[in-house]
C-alpha cells in the first residue's frame, strides 16, 4: 500500500530537498539506463555494424522523436491520472527498451535486423524518459509545493545528467565485457529498482481546475522552448558525436568527456540552484548560455583531448541552468492545473532538438567534418541567448500594460 504523500510545508531548504530526493532519484535511474548506450550505440552501428554516421546519428535521436511525441500526453497524464502513475508507466517502458537492447546481442550478425531493433528499443526508451521525468519532476513540485519550484527542477536536471555522467563509463565497461546483451540487461535491472523505490512514494493530488487546450498552452510556451531547443543542440552534439569524434582523432576515454560534461553540468547546478530564485529565470539564462557558446567554441577549436575534455566540462557548465531558468518562466506562463502539460510541452521542444541534432550534425561531418559541429552548436547557443533576451523583453513590456492598465 503506497505512504501518502507528505503535504508541502515551508519547512528548512534540508527538509525539502529531502522530500525531493525520492521522486528525482527515479530520473536518475532512467537517464543512467539511457547514458549506458548513448555512448555505446554510434560506435556499434558506424564502427562494427557498418552503417554511416547519419545512422549512427539516427541511433541516438531516434529516442527522441519518441519523446517528443509522447511529451504533451505525459503532461496531460500526470496533470489528471497523477504523477505516480506516469513515474511508474516510464520505469516499465524503460524495462522494455532493455529487454529489446538485450535481444540485439544476438543479432551483430544481421546489421539490418540489429539496427531495427536497436530502433525500437530506442522509441520505447523515448516514451520511458517522456512518462518518467515530466511525472518525476510534478511528483516533486507537489510534493514540497510551487514555491520550490526551481530547486526541484534542478535537482531533476542534477539527476539525469549525473545520470547520463554514470551510466555512459559504465556502458562502455558493459559493452567491452559482455556487448549489447550486458547493457540490456543492466538497464532492466536499473528500471526494476526504480519501480521498487518508487512503489512505497504515495501519490499525490491532482489539482482540479479547467484544463487548457494543446493549442493555448503551445502558444505560451513556445517561446521559451525555442530558446531551449536551439541551446539543447550542443548536448546533443556531444551526446551524439563526441565518442566518434575522439576516435576520428585516434584519442582514448571519450566517454569521460561525456562524463566531465555531466559532472560540471551538476556540479553548477548545486553550486548555483538558489540563484534563479535570487536573480530570475531570464538573467540566469543569459550567464548561461554565454558560457555554453564559449565551451562549444573551445571544443570547435580543441586539438588535443585534454583541451576538448575542458571544453566538454565548460559546455555542461553552461548548460546546466538554462532549463530550469527558462523552465520556471515558462511553467509561471500557465495556472496551477495546467503545470504538467506546461512542463511537458517546454520539455518536448529540447527533444526535438535532440532527435534533429543527430541527422543534421551527421550530414555536417559526411560535408565537413567533425570540428565544425562544435561551431555550429556555439552559434545556435548564441542564438538561443538573442531570443531568450527578446522573451524577457517581450515579458516586460506586457507587464508594464498590465501595471499601467490597472492604474
Amino acid at each position: 500500500m503506497p505512504l501518502s504523500a507528505p503535504a508541502p510545508s515551508p519547512d528548512r531548504p534540508g527538509s525539502v530537498t529531502l522530500r525531493i530526493l525520492p521522486t528525482s532519484l527515479q530520473i536518475f535511474f532512467c537517464y543512467f539506463a539511457i547514458g549506458m548506450p548513448m555512448a555505446v550505440l554510434p560506435g556499434v552501428v558506424h564502427l562494427r555494424l557498418g552503417f554511416n554516421t547519419v545512422l549512427a546519428g539516427l541511433a541516438v535521436s531516434a529516442q527522441y522523436v519518441a519523446t517528443v511525441l509522447s511529451r504533451p500526453h505525459a503532461g496531460k497524464m500526470a496533470d489528471t491520472a497523477g504523477a505516480r502513475r506516469t513515474v511508474l508507466s516510464g520505469l516499465l517502458a524503460c524495462a522494455a527498451s532493455g529487454v529489446c537492447l538485450f535481444a540485439c546481442g544476438s543479432l551483430g550478425s544481421l546489421p539490418l535486423a540489429c539496427l531495427g531493433v536497436m530502433l525500437v528499443s530506442r522509441l520505447i526508451l523515448g516514451f520511458g524518459e517522456s512518462w518518467l521525468a515530466t511525472g518525476s519532476s510534478l511528483w516533486g513540485i507537489a510534493r514540497v509545493g510551487p514555491e520550490h519550484m526551481a530547486k526541484v527542477i534542478s535537482w531533476s536536471g542534477i539527476c539525469s545528467y549525473g545520470g547520463l555522467a554514470v551510466g555512459a563509463p559504465v556502458g562502455v565497461w558493459i559493452e567491452r565485457a559482455w556487448g549489447l546483451h550486458g547493457v540490456g540487461l543492466v538497464s532492466v535491472a536499473t528500471s526494476v529498482l526504480g519501480l521498487l523505490t518508487a512503489w512505497p512514494l504515495g501519490e499525490v493530488p491532482v489539482v482540479k481546475g479547467e484544463p487548457l487546450a494543446f493549442r493555448q498552452v503551445l502558444g505560451r510556451v513556445a517561446p521559451h522552448g525555442m530558446s531551449l531547443a536551439l541551446a539543447t543542440t550542443g548536448f546533443g552534439t556531444i551526446a551524439s558525436f563526441m565518442v566518434l569524434f575522439y576516435a576520428h582523432n585516434h584519442w582514448s576515454n571519450a566517454a569521460f568527456a561525456l562524463t566531465s560534461f555531466g559532472l560540471a553540468f551538476a556540479f553548477a547546478r548545486l553550486l548555483f540552484s538558489h540563484s534563479i530564485d535570487r536573480w530570475g529565470g531570464f538573467p540566469v539564462s543569459f550567464v548561461c548560455l554565454f558560457v555554453e557558446a564559449a565551451g562549444l567554441a573551445f571544443l570547435w577549436l580543441a586539438h588535443t583531448p585534454a583541451l576538448a575534455f575542458a571544453g566538454a566540462a565548460l559546455t555542461g557548465f553552461g548548460f546546466s541552468l538554462v532549463f530550469p531558468a527558462l523552465g520556471v518562466e515558462a511553467v509561471n506562463c500557465v495556472t496551477a492545473e495546467n503545470r504538467g502539460s506546461a512542463l511537458g510541452v517546454f520539455t518536448a521542444f529540447a527533444d526535438l532538438s535532440l532527435g534533429v541534432t543527430g541527422p543534421v550534425i551527421g550530414l555536417i561531418v559526411v560535408g565537413l567534418g567533425y570540428a565544425p559541429i562544435f561551431l555550429f552548436a556555439a552559434l545556435m547557443a548564441a542564438s538561443a541567448l538573442g531570443l531568450a533576451w527578446m522573451v524577457s523583453r517581450r515579458g516586460a513590456g506586457e507587464r508594464r500594460y498590465e501595471l499601467a492598465t490597472a492604474d
